[in-house]
């Protein structure tokens, strides 16, 4: 089955990935490898989820800003393959939470990301990762997830 087949059965779509903003590439392919920096929560009409979890955010908030924001590490991966069907592996996924000190589910959080790209991917979506909270994050977002995938 095609990737597009899986996004469709899976009532998934790409977005139309967000623009750098600031001078960096969204990604960058270097041999096989596909880098793609950091995807923040930003929803296709320009906003984004901004605070902090579990002090401005509920966990439920938390968790619809990683899909969000997974889904735009899906379009920018789209962007740079024009074929999802290339993708040879998903090798890792670093999630950052902007939390409070006393926010302990970071890796729930990151669960939301990780599922998908297996239900997607399926065997080839299995990646290692690293999830770690943070005091702030750029424009208050309450999420960035930074990638990496093989071509």
């Amino acid at each position: 089955m095609s990737i597009e087949d899986k996004l469709n059965n899976l009532n998934i779509e790409i977005p139309n990935p967000p623009d750098p903003v600031g001078n960096y590439s969204a990604f960058i392919k270097s041999n096989n490898l596909i880098f793609i920096s950091g995807q923040l929560p930003i929803l296709p009409d320009g906003s984004m989820i901004k605070g902090k979890i579990s002090k401005d955010l509920t966990i439920e908030e938390g968790e619809q800003a990683t899909r969000i924001a997974i889904l735009n590490v899906l379009g920018q991966l789209k962007k740079a393959t024009n074929d999802l069907n290339l993708v040879k592996r998903c090798v890792k996924i670093t999630g950052y939470y902007n939390c409070s000190a006393e926010f302990k589910e970071h890796a729930k959080l990151l669960n939301i990301a990780s599922d998908l790209i297996v239900n997607i991917f399926g065997d080839k979506g299995k990646h290692a990762r690293a999830v770690i909270g943070a005091n702030t994050l750029p424009l208050d977002a309450a999420v960035e997830l930074e990638t990496i995938f093989e071509v």
